[in-house]
């Protein structure tokens, strides 16, 4: 059994998480589940004994049957929220992400069967320019990637209702 860095104290919720992202022919790869009104970053819960950049290769390659390489960490992300729906609903989360940078293949195509939760989960190809006409998670994706870097960003996002 392989366990999450992560936990729960009463209603506070906290997880440690690798994500990708992946960019095709101007579009960003997001994933969206048939149970949440939003789409958001390919990638899942780092385990307990493994790194990053191992964890962000697996759900990759989990979630859309493609197996893809890293080209560099880019963000760290702390992302503050409180979920008013699904699984988390209740909970003030706390999360630190690892966004990677994936090498892009060349083609849009993918062999995805993902599920999260037992709920069906499916990949959308979203054009970078139009990021702001959707509910997407993280929100800072559009100008990030409308913009250039070079090194490790350090982002914080706290989307709690005061």
């Amino acid at each position: 059994m392989d366990y999450d860095c992560g936990f729960i104290t009463g209603s506070k919720w906290f997880r440690y998480r690798a994500a990708a992202i992946i960019v095709e022919d101007g579009c960003v790869l997001f994933a969206r589940n048939e149970t949440d009104d939003y789409f958001y970053s390919v990638g899942g819960a780092v385990h307990m004994g493994e790194s990053a950049e191992e964890a962000v290769k697996r759900e990759v390659y989990e979630e859309t049957g493609v197996k893809y390489d890293v080209d560099r960490l880019a963000i760290i992300h702390e992302n503050f929220f409180d979920e008013n729906a699904g699984s988390l609903k209740g909970m003030d989360c706390h999360e630190i992400a690892l966004y990677f940078l994936m090498k892009p293949r060349g083609t849009r195509e993918l062999q995805s069967d993902s599920y999260t939760h037992g709920v069906k989960e499916n990949m959308h190809w979203l054009p970078i320019t139009e990021l702001d006409k959707y509910k997407a998670y993280p929100t800072f994706m559009k100008d990030y990637l409308q913009s250039d870097h070079s090194g490790i960003e350090h982002i914080v996002t706290d989307e709690r209702k005061k």
